[in-house]
């Protein structure tokens, strides 16, 4: 995940859009502020807005078609899943709320998510142990309707939704970065996404493996790490198997780029001292070719973390140790 500013651009035409009963936001009050005869139960709303063509299209630019929450491009797996934030008609482990649908149509509230990290399925997830070195079990995840908050929670219109203090990050909201980070080493755990520690622990600690967000919430503050990284990551499912091994396989990529990186510039160097030493023709255009190519492998490895790249959350996060190991090399 990473931060991505909405920007200020009007929202889509197609959520503010009057019919002859008005916006949808308008119908919808409608509908479910209308007194009910005693014992009947209210119908769901049928929102239709948020699916608009324009309202894909927005929001695939603004994401460069990419899930919101785990950076996978949607559209090599299925078509994209408009995803409210703030949960449209139910709010998971609260019975007697409607469910936010005042903000259904909300252009802030919406987010493209693929189809793992939006609705609730059995994935393999890891399971902490001494170094990261994890085994795995099975557990729901995918968000679905669930909002876990920290405050009271807003029951309708006139409520500060704000002062509910989310768990879950909104990345165009939230700095993830200041919340989630990756293991990057050449291990069983490469790829894996950890919350941020108070500290800095000899080893990250993963969340605990719960489907209730309140049991993550609670283990996260005794491991004193971000509460909204850990349950993020367990409610969006950032460790599904299947996604580590695709940052594990960036991972191999960009380790692959650093090594012919550096190998390039010592033969580089080499040919340097070599032209010092006993000038001979060619000897300096080939180091410079060889520069030149040094360049271009660099290139390459900012733009697997380009905000248009797969999962460049993680590729960003190995540049910067990247850079932290280059400058720390003896000149």
């Amino acid at each position: 995940m990473r931060g991505v500013p909405r920007g200020s651009k009007l929202p889509p035409s197609s959520l503010l859009k009057r019919g002859k009963d008005g916006t949808e936001l308008e119908r919808a009050r409608a509908h479910m502020t209308t007194p009910l005869p005693a014992g009947a139960k209210r119908k769901a709303f049928d929102f239709i807005a948020y699916k608009a063509d324009d309202v894909k299209r927005r929001l695939e630019e603004l994401f460069h078609g990419k899930c919101a929450y785990c950076e996978s491009r949607y559209a090599s797996q299925a078509p994209v899943d408009v995803e409210h934030y703030r949960p449209k008609g139910s709010v998971e482990g609260d019975a007697a709320h409607p469910g936010y649908w005042w903000l259904a149509a909300e252009w802030t509230n919406l987010l493209p998510s693929c189809v793992d990290c939006n609705r609730r399925r059995k994935q393999s997830v890891p399971v902490h142990s001494s170094g990261l070195v994890q085994l795995r079990q099975q557990m729901l995840t995918g968000k679905q309707d669930a909002f876990p908050i920290a405050g009271v929670r807003a029951s309708g219109e006139v409520d500060d939704v704000m002062a509910e203090r989310a768990f879950l990050l909104d990345p165009t909201r939230d700095d993830p970065d200041l919340h989630l980070a990756f293991w990057l080493e050449d291990d069983r755990a490469s790829g894996v996404a950890y919350p941020l520690a108070d500290a800095h622990p000899a080893a990250p600690a993963l969340p605990v493996a719960a489907n209730d967000p309140a049991t993550i919430v609670v283990a996260a503050d005794r491991d004193r790490i971000s509460i909204r990284g850990a349950v993020s990551i367990q409610v969006y499912g950032l460790n599904r198997l299947a996604l580590v091994q695709e940052r594990a396989r960036l991972l191999q990529q960009l380790r692959f780029l650093e090594g012919v990186f550096l190998d390039v510039g010592d033969v580089a160097q080499n040919l340097v001292a070599l032209n010092e030493a006993a000038p001979q023709p060619g000897l300096a255009d080939a180091a410079n070719r060889l520069n030149r190519l040094q360049s271009r492998i660099l290139d390459q490895m900012r733009s697997l973390a380009e905000p248009d790249a797969p999962h460049s959350a993680v590729a960003r996060a190995y540049l910067r140790d990247f850079r932290k190991r280059i400058l720390a090399l003896p000149a």
